[in-house]
Order: C-alpha cells, then structure tokens, then sequence
C-alpha cells in the first residue's frame, strides 16, 4: 500500500543514481509545489520508550544490504537525514515520506560534504557525508569557538567549506519499513550507497542557542544511514560500479536553490543555531559571466533529454516494485553521467568557463579595497580640517 504514494517518482539506482535522482528533485522542484505545503503540521518527537529500544537493540543491529531489503509492515526503521532530506519540502513533500517521529542529533564518526556530482552549470554538487576523525578534526587555534551562537548575516572573511568541525548535525527520522525501502531505490538502490550503524547522539539541551558541544555526552543510539564513500586521494575511481567522483572533492559550490532546502530545514528542525550560522556562512555556486550562462543552456541543451528520457521513460518502464533499476539501466545510467562530466572536462569549462565554483571577479576586489582607500582618505581629510 505504501508503494502507491511513490508511484509517480520514478526510482533510480547504480552508479549515477544520486546523479539522476537529484536532477529528477530539482526539475521537480521547479515545476510544482510540495504537497500539504501550507499546512503546519509537525512530526511528533521520537519517543524515549522507542529510542530505548533502538539502544537495547544496538548490539544485535546489522547493516541492511540496500540491494536486498524487502519491507516488514510489523517493524520501523530509524533514518538518519542531513542534507536536502532536512527539509518537510523535500522528503515529506517531493518524495513523499511521512515520518512517523523524529529526534535532532549529532554524529561525531560523520561530516557534512559536497562531493556527489550533479549538473555542471546548473547544479554542481550535492550534500554527502563522510567519514571523521573526532580526535583530530577540532578547530585550529585561529578559528575561535562562538560560546553565544546567534544567527546573524554571514561574515565575508576567508570562504572556509571545511570550517565545521564537530560533526554531522542532522535528524533522525522513524519511518516505516516501506518508506524506508523507498528512501533506498531513490537514493541508489545498493549500488551507490551502502547502508550503515551509526552512533547517534539526541542534544542534551533542546534549545538551539545551546551551543553545540565539541564531543557530546549524552547516550547513543544506532540509526540507518545511506552512506556513499568517495575514493581516496590519488585512488582512480572503480571503472564499474561505485559512484562518480570528481577529481577534487571539495571544489564544487552547491546550487543557491540547494542550499536553501538545507537552510530551510535547518531552521524547520530548530537545529542549533551555532549550526544553522555555518549553513549560512556557504557560499553557492553562481554565474558570473555570459559565457557561463551560453554554457548552461548549451550543456543543458545536448544532456538533458537522454536525462530526463532515463528519468520519466526507462525508470518508470523498467524499476521493479520496490523501484530498483535493471542493471543494464543502472550501467546506461551511470554512462551517460559520465560521458557529460567528460564533456564538461574537455570543452565546456574551457570554452565558457568554470561550472562547478564560482569566478573570483578580482577587478570587483580591487574596486572594493580601492573604494574603502578613498573613503579612509577623505575621513582623514575631514579630521584634520
């Protein structure tokens, strides 16, 4: 029964199905408008009795194989969400979860990255996680802890991506087994993702002006992630399977309309403060010159209709029941991506410029550091006359 409310999303899964479904969000995104989005209705918390038992279960608990997961009506799964699935728009709307509770923690073993390859030009990247060294990921001496976090306009200093360093803030979702196997088809369907147990920690202090401890110390409990590894530095990337991965991980900007869902979210979940101030400090990718734009329509013009053919045609002719792709779709999938990524490589970001980050205008800097000479001379001027 839970299927029928997937139905018109159409699945995607291998190598290119974080790719292809978060092209489908963002297409969607622009075409119509989440449903229930004026109603207010708020997902009651999880419950300490269901929490108890996901930390009684902690031990016994194994990693699912995405690929093999078939839905138990009699049992729920705990989800933990960060990224675009923070926001009620997208996962409850767009994709049509309806979470049965939720509780905000905080993952010390994970970070938030950038590092899923989207659309060159249009949307370059995507939310990830990755893993973390807590023992050596602490801020460095020239990067002051905020004791009294507020949410305020972003500082224009150095442009740090990497600047959070105490772990995944994010939300754990109870969701239904058959909601749970939906969120795996449209997030990989096991080729792409690998389902892991990670350590959760619920905030002790639910305030979100609480600042955000460096290691936390209330009790953990295992929830379900999908996890999609990049390869390390200097490791090519497996010719089969695996997922696309650019050459620098960190160099992409996300889009401004993705990082809004994020912020969104953010703010729709109380997270804390301190956490929703890093949000706001990313700066997206933007274009900032004509031939930035001629790239988009161009790049968008010769790859988007085999995308989206894949995405409202073969997906919904070929996804099994629980929507998972046929590899031979997943393999055709994950071609295409590719061979735009190539294109891009070799002729669109040398002919129309860069499609992943935004282009430092350096004379825009020198007008501004020009303009405040000016301003700082005539201060003086006035003084001494």
């Amino acid at each position: 029964m839970a299927n029928n409310q997937h139905q018109d999303e159409p699945a995607a899964s291998g190598p290119a199905a974080i790719c292809v479904q978060r092209a489908y969000h963002s297409i969607m995104s622009k075409r119509r408008q989440a449903p229930n989005s004026g109603t207010t209705s708020r997902t009651p918390s999880t419950s300490l009795t269901r929490i108890a038992v996901a930390e009684a279960e902690s031990e016994r608990l194994d990693p699912l194989h995405p690929s093999e997961f078939k839905p138990d009506s009699s049992k729920t799964v705990l989800y933990l969400a960060y990224g675009s699935n923070l926001c009620k728009k997208t996962f409850q709307g767009t994709r049509g979860i309806k979470p049965l509770s939720q509780i905000n923690v905080q993952v010390p073993s994970l970070r938030l990255t950038f590092d899923l390859p989207g659309i060159a030009y249009t949307e370059p990247c995507f939310a990830n996680s990755g893993t973390r060294d807590p023992d050596h990921d602490t801020p460095s001496a020239r990067q002051p802890v905020e004791e009294t976090p507020l949410l305020s306009e972003p500082k224009r200093g150095p442009y740090r991506k990497d600047a959070w360093h105490k772990g995944l803030i994010g939300v754990v979702y109870e969701v239904t087994s058959e909601d749970y196997a939906h969120i795996i088809a449209t997030e990989g369907g096991g080729s792409s993702y690998q389902d892991v147990l990670v350590d959760c920690y619920p905030f002790s202090d639910s305030n979100p002006r609480a600042t955000v401890p460096q290691t936390p110390e209330s009790k953990p409990f295992k929830a379900h992630t999908l996890f999609a590894p990049s390869v390390p530095p200097g490791t090519e990337p497996p010719k089969r399977g695996g997922r696309i991965q650019r050459p620098d991980t960190s160099y992409a900007q996300p889009s401004a309309r993705y990082l809004n869902l994020i912020k969104d979210g953010a703010a729709e979940l109380d997270l804390p403060y301190e956490y929703q101030d890093y949000l706001h400090s990313l700066r997206p990718y933007r274009m900032t010159t004509i031939k930035q734009r001629i790239g988009q329509v161009t790049f968008m013009a010769m790859w988007a209709p085999p995308i989206l053919f894949i995405i409202f045609v073969l997906s919904k002719l070929f996804a099994d029941k629980n929507g998972r792709q046929p590899k031979w779709l997943r393999d055709l999938s994950g071609a295409i991506f590719k061979a735009a990524w190539a294109s891009y490589d070799v002729f669109f970001s040398k002919v129309f410029g860069d499609g992943e980050r935004t282009i430092t205008d350096r004379n825009e800097g020198e007008k501004l550091d020009q303009s405040r000479e000016t301003r700082s001379d005539a201060n003086v001027e006035k003084g001494v006359s």
